[in-house]
């Protein structure tokens, strides 16, 4: 393992590349390794145990690929499988969760509201969040179903987007919700139109930054960080059409990340990649 190899990010589609974002600014010198199972998304309504195996086939795919570290961009795979992962795979791995404690923290009216999906919402990872920080401030779960499928068509700010999100958000502030925290990485995307449904008084978290941050201390203490000089490459794979995840990203400014699309079955064995698009 060399300091030039790239880290692996993976999600079951479009909404990890929000973390990516923010890992390009934390570590601008890092090559990343971008991983969506799109043809499995979205994993918010997925049995525990296919997250698991999915998750699982990933990473061994990823490692097989050279990555030096891993960053689990899904709050569904975190809460069904990080452990696993930990447990079974040497070498730094930092996953996303949702941010109840600094949500906590900063809530004035005491009560805070996660946006997330189904499968989230029901794991032990938020309900270890939730007793941990239910004492100080009052936490209400929303599950979101058709966020993602939102996000995945690139419907970022659209009027049916919009209904969906007030459908979700509005009874939460009527409840006196004054911070809401984005516990699944695709909600950033739908930020502008969040926003302008809550207004500038409610405070909108997102963890990705948090995740950067803490990917960096994780190289640096494993002696992992890329050189300064470092000419990084950043590259996707999808499991799903690689052309409509080129549009995906073209959708979300990026023009100039290669994609290119596998076949992974759970028991990791890798089709020959397709021909690459640019």
């Amino acid at each position: 393992m060399t300091v030039s190899a790239p880290v692996g990010v993976f999600d079951s589609g479009i909404g990890g590349w929000s973390v990516l974002r923010e890992i390009r600014r934390e570590l601008p010198a890092e090559s990343l390794l971008y991983f969506a199972d799109s043809a499995c998304a979205p994993y918010g309504d997925r049995a525990a145990s296919f997250v698991l195996a999915r998750s699982l086939a990933i990473t061994e795919w990823l490692i097989a690929a050279g990555v030096k570290a891993l960053v689990v961009a899904c709050n569904t795979a975190t809460s069904a499988a990080v452990a696993e992962l930990r447990a079974r795979y040497d070498l730094p791995i930092v996953a996303i969760e949702p941010a109840v404690k600094p949500a906590a923290l900063q809530s004035q009216s005491g009560v805070v509201a996660v946006l997330a999906t189904s499968r989230t919402i029901e794991g032990n990872k938020f309900s270890q969040l939730r007793e941990q920080y239910g004492s100080e401030v009052r936490i209400l779960a929303q599950a979101c179903p058709g966020l993602v499928e939102q996000v995945e068509a690139g419907e970022l700010n659209t009027p049916a987007t919009a209904a969906l999100l007030r459908a979700y958000v509005e009874p939460l502030l009527a409840q006196g919700a004054d911070t809401l925290v984005l516990a699944c990485t695709h909600y950033p995307w739908l930020g502008e139109c969040l926003r302008q449904i809550v207004g500038d008084d409610i405070t909108i978290i997102d963890p990705a930054p948090a995740v950067a941050r803490e990917l960096r201390r994780r190289l640096a203490d494993a002696h992992l960080l890329a050189a300064a000089d470092t000419a990084p490459e950043v590259r996707a794979v999808t499991t799903g059409d690689p052309q409509r995840f080129l549009t995906q990203l073209h959708a979300l400014g990026e023009t100039s990340v290669p994609v290119s699309g596998i076949a992974l079955h759970t028991n990791a064995e890798l089709i020959e990649p397709g021909r690459i698009l640019a």
